[in-house]
């Protein structure tokens, strides 16, 4: 057997070692295990008409059997897949594993995806069944279905059906369809299934070209979960129940391995938050829950910043004073670490204890003891900001093709701005090393994928000949192993005189420097100097999520320090506003003045009339920037910087 495969029917060869030597299970001997220590434990939590609804891993694990039979009913074929379209909820999560126990593979589907996103996903993975949410999706699956000969059912498991079609089933119905099917048919099934068999298909993001299904395997499943969230400073329930709120998209590799699978494996308890998470109310349902760990992407974090410097610019003077004096001294201690007085020690506790405690609490996270940040890299001001509250924010480091983490922080392993190491049997190693000791990072061990579906091709370009997965990242080792990821090969700006520079941290200094700046994206590629587009920060339409013209209480105190009376974008922009335009300058040129050298300069820049958003389409689902994608937009823009 090979390192890797591209058909959904392969087995690969596992990469099993000294450093390594578990034996490899099946998702279902993983839930087995778990069942026998963790039963009568609360698994699943949603609200529902105000009230949480639980149910325990037994039933948990019966209502996955029961799901997996009326798959069976309705024709699931070994290897073909069961496509989820719908935000988190105890209905993904049954439908997921249910589609595993009967020997398919569960494929996520972004509920932001177009109607033909969702084709090209459903048609590349042999679709047989589909699970939607509600009513908007099921149009979206209305509009293809003609086009999809393996369909054979959908699922809806929220609305009721407005308009009956055939093989369109509630999910009560779809429950009920699978009673005649024996547990011996399901349970030959189970039993052929192998470690080195796919399971899991997550497609990647596409910001390259066509989405790529990366597969992922029993063993990748099974070990990850076990092995890499212990590295990040999960414990198993016998320890403490872990509580954790699931809200991040299940379609992404983080969030699937962290809420559903790893969920499993220890015990975790997982509540759902309200399908509105990320326009606001996800701050209700933390404060509710009071998780004891909890995972955001880069922009989430970043939002909980913005808001609380928001309610800090409208605050009182006093009150000011409190917050910067506490936040100061907290982070002063971090920074310091073991070199600080216990007089400071002293100091940070009557601090955190008067005014960071608080903070928490309101935020939701007062018995939080974990909190990870992973998906895109995270900029120091956040870093610091969050450290400021007392709170340390853990970097992963991974992709989809390395099931999710194959570097992680925690409380045990931990170095500023590193996303730690990989845990005992990962191994990574840098190639291509330049005289800073900057090489593409290549990952083995475990957690590395089994192959892209339909594309032998990209497969064999993303494996070497040994077998290491490349990711096409750049980043440094520090003498005790520590990773730190310094940008992306593709997304690593060559000039027109030959010179290589990387754009996110320009990027991250100018955002740092200028606080009325939401994104910045440097140009420059094949160009003779860079320039930079800016987004200034706007107030989020609290239904859409998209950006306003309102700006932030943030930016309207920035407006009226540089002297502008400006409260909307569009004031600023349509009037070049001078006070603004000058500050800006100001801080492009203090920017400028510590650039490594002149080819790292900004000379020209320009504040775009919105902020970017995934309705815009410049940003991923996970709220990546997709450079290539604003290039295209603002084609005329970037024109204009370089005109003769």
């Amino acid at each position: 057997e090979s390192l890797w495969t591209s058909f959904a029917d392969g087995r690969v060869r596992l990469r099993i070692d000294n450093s390594c030597p578990q034996t490899p299970i099946t998702v279902h001997q993983m839930f087995k295990e778990s069942l026998e220590k963790y039963g009568s434990l609360n698994a699943l939590a949603c609200k529902r008409n105000g009230k949480w609804e639980k149910i325990t891993f037994s039933e948990y694990y019966c209502l996955s059997r029961k799901v997996a039979k009326s798959f069976l009913k309705l024709g699931l074929e070994r290897f073909h897949s069961v496509a989820i379209l719908g935000f988190n909820s105890p209905e993904w999560f049954i439908s997921a594993v249910g589609a595993v126990f009967a020997g398919g593979i569960v494929t996520g589907i972004y509920a932001t995806n177009s109607p033909e996103a969702c084709y090209y996903m459903v048609h590349d993975s042999k679709t047989d069944i589909m699970v939607v949410e509600n009513q908007k999706q099921l149009d979206k699956v209305m509009q293809i279905w003609d086009r999809l000969p393996h369909l054979k059912a959908v699922v809806l498991y929220k609305d009721s059906i407005a308009e009956r079609h055939p093989n369109l089933y509630t999910m009560e119905e779809f429950l009920e369809l699978g009673g005649d099917v024996s547990d011996s048919t399901l349970d030959d099934i189970i039993n052929s299934q192998k470690p080195n068999q796919c399971c899991v298909l997550i497609y990647t993001s596409g910001t390259t070209g066509k989405p790529k299904g990366a597969m992922l395997s029993h063993d990748n499943i099974t070990w990850t979960s076990a092995h890499c969230s212990r590295a990040g400073g999960m414990q198993p329930a016998e320890v403490q129940q872990e509580s954790i709120v699931s809200y991040l998209p299940l379609s992404h590799v983080a969030a699937q391995m962290y809420d559903l699978w790893t969920g499993i494996k220890w015990g975790e308890q997982v509540y759902f938050a309200e399908p509105d998470a990320l326009k606001g109310s996800l701050i209700n349902t933390l404060k509710e829950v009071q998780p004891t760990s909890h995972m955001g992407v880069p922009r989430v974090w970043e939002k909980i910043m913005e808001k609380l410097q928001d309610a800090s610019a409208q605050s009182g003077f006093m009150k000011k004073k409190m917050l910067s004096w506490a936040m100061s001294l907290s982070l002063e201690r971090h920074l310091m670490g073991s070199n600080s007085s216990g007089l400071q020690q002293l100091w940070t506790r009557l601090a955190d204890y008067l005014v960071l405690a608080k903070i928490r609490n309101a935020l939701g996270l007062s018995s939080c003891q974990k909190h990870f940040c992973g998906a895109a890299p995270l900029n120091r001001e956040t870093l610091d900001f969050f450290l400021g509250l007392n709170i340390t924010l853990y970097e992963a480091y991974g992709m989809s093709e390395t099931t999710g983490p194959h570097c992680l922080s925690g409380p045990c392993v931990y170095r500023q701005h590193s996303c730690g190491k990989p845990p005992p049997g990962c191994r990574v190693k840098l190639v291509d090393k330049d005289a800073e000791g900057n090489g593409e990072i290549c990952f083995w061990g475990r957690t590395v994928f089994m192959g892209y579906l339909n594309m032998e091709d990209r497969t064999k370009e993303t494996f070497d000949e040994e077998g290491w997965l490349h990711s096409g990242d750049l980043g440094k080792l520090d003498k005790d192993g520590f990773l730190y990821v310094t940008g992306r090969i593709k997304d690593l700006i060559i000039t027109a005189g030959g010179e290589n520079v990387p754009p996110i941290p320009i990027e991250d200094a100018v955002k740092k420097e200028i606080p009325i700046v939401s994104n910045a994206m440097v140009i420059g590629d094949k160009k003779k100097f860079l320039s930079m587009f800016l987004t200034l920060k706007s107030v989020l339409d609290p239904d859409t999520s998209d950006p306003t013209d309102i700006l932030t209480e943030q930016a309207r105190d920035f407006c009226q320090r540089s002297g502008s009376k400006a409260t909307r974008v569009s004031e600023i922009v349509a009037t070049r506003d001078q006070a603004i335009y000058r500050a800006i300058q100001e801080g492009i040129d203090r920017v400028n003045s510590t650039a490594t050298n002149r080819v790292h300069c900004i000379h020209k820049w320009i504040v775009l009339p919105r902020d970017f958003s995934i309705a815009g389409g410049e940003l991923g689902p996970t709220m990546k920037l997709k450079r290539l994608a604003v290039l295209e937009k603002y084609r005329n823009e970037v024109d204009s910087f370089y005109k003769e």
